[in-house]
């Protein structure tokens, strides 16, 4: 098979129709870029130029060869050029799995610095819950897990990018919407719509917790999953729930967002999860982008 350096040696030549030309771009000798022009033609078995003391001239052959060796030349171009910028972490793809309340507010927005600051990246993501993240993440079908704590400390680098306080979602037409404020006690009195204890098991337990702590047993009449879920019941008027900010941004119809009260500050965590055995290139620049939006002041609350 032919070399990369006996085709760039023949587009040389028949691009200036001159051996001493092509030899002086291709900063070499003529003798030596006359040899790599034979051998070309002896691989190929096809005589691609048409000699003379004064004149080379293409072969309809070797014609035909030119647009096909410059097509090739370039290919093996753009081929090192794209493999140096995944080197250096400005291409290639990560595959980024986040929980669904994520996709409210953190997600998109790290999405968002992704593809203004690295265009040329290919994002794949794949919505699960945290439990699922860690297996993924463990047998590398995912780089990155925007997940829920607890994060296990062994085999994994992580860090806390958002933790937004848990805020009370009641009925439009309810006495408590006229309320500047909601505390516990207030919504442990009312139908109270939860979370699902598996499938979203963090704000199960968060949400069980800080009733726990107030000494209080709400009356639970449905356990959800997803929190657009959750505010369709509320809107329904089958009761009252708690979700975390993010859900502002949801802008559902029927349902009052307030600022909840509580004994002692519980914020719902969000933390930017890799193994740290993962050699992919784009990690710290992905990671060096969620720190920076972890940082950034929040925007003020939604009226």
């Amino acid at each position: 098979m032919f070399e990369l350096s006996q085709l760039r040696c023949f587009v040389a030549v028949a691009e200036e129709l001159h051996f001493g030309r092509a030899a002086a771009r291709l900063n070499m000798t003529q003798p030596p870029l006359s040899r790599q022009i034979q051998i070309l033609e002896r691989i190929l078995d096809v005589a691609l130029l048409e000699r003379s003391n004064r004149t080379v001239r293409l072969t309809p052959a070797g014609q035909s060869f030119l647009a096909e060796a410059r097509r090739l030349l370039k290919l093996a171009e753009s081929a090192a050029l794209l493999a140096k910028r995944v080197a250096k972490g400005k291409a290639g793809s990560i595959n980024i799995g986040f929980t669904a309340a994520s996709a409210y507010s953190y997600m998109p927005q790290l999405v968002a610095a992704c593809r203004r600051e690295l265009p040329e990246v290919e994002i794949a993501l794949k919505e699960m819950v945290s439990g699922d993240q860690l297996k993924r993440l463990d047998s590398g079908e995912i780089d990155i897990g925007l997940l829920r704590p607890p994060v296990p400390r062994t085999g994994l680098r992580s860090f806390r990018v958002c933790a937004e306080p848990m805020i009370a979602a009641v009925p439009a037409g309810h006495p408590l919407a006229r309320a500047e404020a909601i505390s516990l006690d207030d919504l442990a009195v009312e139908p109270f719509i939860t979370y699902a204890p598996y499938e979203a098991r963090y704000f199960h337990d968060l949400v069980v917790e800080l009733f726990t702590r107030a000494g209080l047993v709400p009356d639970y009449v449905q356990h959800l999953a997803q929190i657009h879920s959750i505010l369709a019941m509320v809107h329904s008027g089958v009761g009252v729930a708690m979700v975390p900010e993010a859900a502002e941004s949801l802008h559902f119809s029927g349902v009052v967002l307030r600022r909840l009260t509580l004994p002692s500050q519980r914020a719902a965590e969000l933390y930017f999860v890799s193994r740290e055995d993962n050699d992919n290139p784009l990690l710290p620049t992905v990671a060096t982008l969620a720190r920076n939006l972890a940082t950034a002041p929040r925007p003020a609350p939604s009226a």
